[in-house]
């Protein structure tokens, strides 16, 4: 579970970035994080997962505060970023070894996650290929493989489905929804409206900071009386605030 309390987040010289935002994401479900170019969401998520201090508030990862015990809550998730292009002068297989030697995978484990998922993925034969001439789909597969190998219990996921292939996509929505049915908690933002609507249990809308709706697509339907697509209450709702 993820616990987000009162945060907020000020940048020197600019406006407020994220303004007093609750959310309770649970076990479970997979939650979409929606909202339009600026309304804070990479902001929010990189508070979520330490990258970015917090300038009032509390976040907790299943209990543990991500300030007080960063290492600890640090251990619990798997970040996908929304640009793949990081270590880019390590060999493919040199970064999964990184990966797993940081949250002490077993070797055993760790090698028979490694053979599994790059072969899922379509990966395998490229691992010792230097990531820097991989491609944009290639890139997104391998930090995605690098989050699996630990098997966290939380996913935080920011447009993960960017540049995969049809197949590579599927499969991880499928892993994804394996994932919360399981117990865990998957937190995905996505700019896909059709992919939230289809995937996820439960929308969080954020917009100039500040969540302007949390709930199911029925809640969300009930409360703006209308029948309309996820994508178009969506825009109608951004728009207007």
């Amino acid at each position: 579970m993820i616990e987000i309390k009162d945060v907020t987040k000020d940048f020197p010289g600019e406006k407020r970035a994220i303004d007093s935002l609750n959310l309770t994401i649970p076990d479970g479900k997979i939650i979409g994080f929606l909202g339009p170019n600026g309304a804070g969401k990479s902001t929010m998520i990189k508070m979520l997962t330490g990258i970015l201090p917090i300038s009032s508030g509390q976040v907790t990862l299943n209990g543990l505060d991500i300030e007080k015990k960063p290492i600890a809550a640090k251990k619990l998730f798997g970040y996908v970023p929304d640009q793949p292009d990081m270590f880019l002068r390590l060999k493919g297989i040199e970064y999964l070894n990184f990966i797993g030697d940081i949250f002490d995978v077993p070797k055993q484990i760790r090698e028979e996650r490694i053979e599994r998922l790059t072969k899922q993925f379509n990966i395998y034969e490229a691992l010792g290929d230097y990531i820097q001439t991989y491609s944009h789909g290639m890139r997104q597969k391998i930090i995605v493989t690098g989050v699996l190998i630990h098997d966290p219990a939380i996913w935080i996921l920011d447009e993960p489905l960017t540049g995969l292939d049809p197949k590579s996509s599927y499969m991880l929505k499928e892993m994804m929804r394996t994932h919360a049915n399981e117990g865990n908690t998957v937190f995905f933002s996505s700019h896909g409206l059709e992919v939230v609507e289809q995937l996820c249990d439960e929308v969080a809308i954020i917009n100039n900071g500040q969540l302007i709706f949390h709930g199911d697509m029925h809640e969300l339907r009930d409360q703006y009386q209308s029948d309309q697509s996820l994508e178009e209450v969506f825009l109608e709702l951004t728009n207007n605030e």
